[in-house]
């Protein structure tokens, strides 16, 4: 991957339209994170207390339509509008949800959350831990079966929502709100996510990140990017 800074939301759009898929923290590729180009002022460890790259989240998903979650290594990772119903395609194995229970390679847990999530997106992580009733002496789990969803690009997070206090000003870190790609990209997801077999979109996948990192070893890509 060819050298690249991160210094204002802008160039940070742009790394993800060019590259279509960058990761927010360092992965087992070398230099294929947001963490490993950003410039210091805007990582958490600047000098004003302001973390810029996280307050970009929710602005940059809306920007650009682009897909947020926890798709590498069970971190967060953005990938263009492009670039995603590939992604999902071959992540989901041409599998929509329903389809994916009735053969039985999906548990009833991941399928009422799932289902919390598509009846009620886009929702934020507090309402929808509510309505599942995750809580101490409810129902356990919430965060690996919300990663696993991402991780098969069922669901997807949509924005980045402040609370508010009394007088209506936001206070602290931005709560995930989610969605699936389905209701959050519409037409453009749902008309190409199908459209090729599992198997081309890995193919066309690792021959992009061939080219993105050609020092590579290809069986090291591989097993990043399934």
């Amino acid at each position: 991957m060819k050298d690249f800074i991160i210094s204002s939301k802008t160039d940070l759009i742009n790394a993800i339209h060019e590259f279509g898929f960058l990761p927010f923290f360092a992965n087992s590729i070398e230099g294929f994170s947001i963490e490993e180009h950003i410039t210091r002022d805007c990582w958490y460890d600047s000098d004003d207390g302001v973390w810029s790259a996280w307050e970009w989240k929710g602005p940059v998903i809306r920007e650009t339509g682009c897909a947020y979650g926890k798709f590498f290594e069970k971190k967060a990772c953005y990938i263009s509008p492009e670039w995603f119903p590939d992604f999902a395609n071959y992540r989901r194995d041409g599998y929509d949800f329903d389809a994916r229970y009735d053969d039985g390679l999906a548990n009833y847990r991941d399928k009422t959350l799932y289902e919390l999530v598509d009846f009620n997106a886009p929702i934020i992580s507090k309402r929808l831990k509510q309505l599942g009733n995750y809580k101490k002496g409810g129902n356990r789990g919430f965060d690996t079966i919300i990663t696993r969803l991402q991780g098969q690009c069922y669901v997807i997070i949509s924005d980045f929502v402040y609370m508010k206090d009394k007088f209506g000003k936001p206070y602290g870190w931005g709560v995930a709100e989610y969605s699936t790609p389905e209701r959050f990209m519409g037409g453009s997801f749902t008309e190409r996510v199908y459209e090729k077999q599992p198997q081309e979109s890995c193919e066309k996948i690792m021959e992009h990140f061939s080219k993105l990192f050609p020092n590579e070893d290809l069986k090291k890509l591989k097993k990043f990017i399934s």
